[in-house]
């Protein structure tokens, strides 16, 4: 007995001390989050196949996503549907952070996996997938070794950037909504058709979103960070008499519920877009061609700056073999000028909000497991940095914490957070406004033009002319632009406003653009040209009351 005590002291006194000095792990009670953690040191302690190199890195990242979908259409609902899927990602580096085999095939594996947080199911798959994409990695290096051998260009950057383990358990997102309350308000705003017969199409959504991220990896990583996403929208579209296709939309996005608006609120805009369409189809068209200053609403900037800034900030990995330093139309243009000299830009993840409303690219860690951070990538309209992951581009060796993935199947990238466009010459609208019109005073134009929307492919929806004499305002359709670009955007873009916008966007990756209204000094303004459809050749069925 005695002998038996003793030799229990000694173990506790051996144990002891390990136990103390050991970090307690993080997310202890998340049965996916610990069966995570157990593969993964299973992985890093028994993956490496005979005369196959071991892997020096390897991540699990799975994104747990439920969701909410309420459709109507002509004041009748169209769709109701709630869905949750767990998608599990893998990715195995073999090679080293010099050069690896994330290329082709060696880019990651995907797996659907139960939404029970049964431990061994979970872990049976998590094997599976990490068995699939070592042994594609391993092929994948081979690839890739031969396929460099083609060029005779030195690697500008490692393929994989160090980083420092981070361990960020946040609270878990759930949809604690319940849909029908919502029907009805779907239905009447979608019912407006009613009282103009010449609406062709009208629906409106409801989405809602709940994402759960959880990420560990070979270095020590481990997160979990869930986010809510909430969008309402409603969309119509008509023909003119010529048989132009018109349409309106709008999106009330936001990352909480309570910025959606009110039942009175939606019914009221749905009424509004109803009343421009038929204002447009009455409108006339745009002038064949226009070349003069153009004022764009900061609404309609927001295309503007996503399509020719958001893009060229990404600090994406050219393609193998290739020198240049990323991809885009600013691959070449690291400190020199890409926008006027007054424009600064940030993309700032760590703000989460901004006048009152929810910013969509607001995040923590990103997909990689990294710390995110402001970063400035234009000061004084000079190109100073860009937005990057883990995979570094020339002269730019570390992550800024801004890899995030497309959707759950593919791997991550460079991506936008909150992008925030500011002037330091800031100018308010009526005076912007007036700008525009000293412009077409010196130039003897009639007229300039005011954008108010935008649509796909930065398509006008809403323009206007706005008359010299008197300043007053007239509606024309059929508009579209002949050289807006980058180049505009850097040498035409003459002044910005003191007013803010806030685009919240779930295009792709959730992200969010804040900036002003600017005008240019000279852009092409020219007559679209867009097939002209048949209109119904029969009238709509009779509307009868209840």
């Amino acid at each position: 007995m005695i002998r038996r005590l003793v030799g229990s002291f000694v173990l506790l006194a051996i144990l002891a001390p390990v136990g103390f000095a050991q970090k307690p792990q993080a997310g202890i009670g998340d049965p996916l989050l610990q069966a995570m953690r157990t593969e993964m040191e299973r992985s890093k302690a028994k993956l490496k196949l005979e005369q196959m190199a071991a892997p020096y890195y390897i991540d699990y990242r799975v994104t747990d996503t439920e969701n909410i979908v309420v459709e109507a259409a002509f004041g009748a609902l169209r769709g109701d549907l709630h869905t949750r899927i767990r998608l599990l990602r893998v990715t195995v580096r073999v090679g080293d952070y010099r050069q690896d085999s994330f290329y082709r095939e060696g880019l990651g594996t995907t797996e659907f996996i139960p939404l029970d947080d049964d431990p061994i199911a979970l872990r049976h798959q998590m094997w599976l997938g990490t068995d699939k994409a070592y042994k594609a990695a391993t092929q994948a290096l081979t690839a890739k070794q031969a396929a460099l051998k083609q060029y005779n260009v030195e690697q500008p950057a490692d393929d994989f950037a160090h980083a420092e383990p981070v361990e960020s358990i946040e609270p878990i997102a759930k949809l604690e909504l319940d849909p029908r309350p919502w029907h009805r308000m779907l239905q009447q705003a979608s019912a407006v058709y009613k009282s103009d017969p010449k609406v062709e199409g009208i629906d409106t959504q409801l989405r809602c979103e709940a994402i759960n991220r959880y990420f560990v990896n070979s270095e020590g990583t481990v997160t979990r960070s869930g986010q809510l996403l909430y969008q309402l929208n409603i969309g119509i579209t008509t023909q003119a008499s010529d048989g132009m296709r018109l349409d309106r939309s709008h999106s009330y996005t936001a990352a909480s519920i309570k910025e959606l608006p009110s039942e009175q609120d939606f019914l009221k805009k749905s009424s509004e877009l109803q009343t421009s369409l038929n204002d447009l189809r009455l409108a006339p068209i745009a002038d064949e061609e226009y070349r003069g200053p153009v004022l764009f609403s900061a609404d309609a900037a927001s295309s503007v700056f996503a399509d020719f800034v958001g893009e060229n900030v990404l600090g994406t990995k050219p393609t193998l073999g290739q020198p240049a330093r990323t991809r885009g139309a600013w691959a070449t243009s690291y400190k020199t000028r890409v926008l006027p000299d007054f424009i600064d830009v940030v993309d700032d993840p760590t703000l989460a909000s901004q006048d009152g409303h929810s910013l969509l690219g607001h995040y923590d860690v990103d997909d990689e497991g990294v710390r995110t951070m402001k970063v400035r990538v234009v000061q004084n309209g000079k190109l100073m940095n860009y937005v990057l992951g883990r995979e570094p581009i020339r002269d730019f060796p570390s992550s800024n914490g801004h890899a995030r993935a497309a959707n759950p199947a593919t791997p991550p990238g460079p991506a936008l957070g909150n992008l925030v466009v500011s002037s330091s010459e800031p100018v308010s609208p009526p005076d912007l406004k007036q700008k525009l019109i000293d412009i077409c005073k010196q130039r003897d134009l009639p007229y300039g033009y005011y954008v108010d929307k935008l649509g796909p492919r930065l398509v006008p929806r809403l323009i206007y002319r706005v008359y010299v004499k008197d300043g007053h305002e007239e509606l024309v359709r059929g508009a579209t632009f002949g050289d807006l670009d980058v180049r505009a955007v850097r040498n035409d873009l003459v002044a910005a406003g003191n007013d803010v916008n806030v685009d919240n966007r779930l295009t792709n990756i959730p992200h969010s653009i804040v900036n002003p209204s600017v005008l240019f000094d000279e852009l092409e303004v020219k007559r679209a040209n867009a097939n002209k459809e048949k209109l119904p050749e029969y009238p709509p069925p009779a509307i009868v009351s209840k």
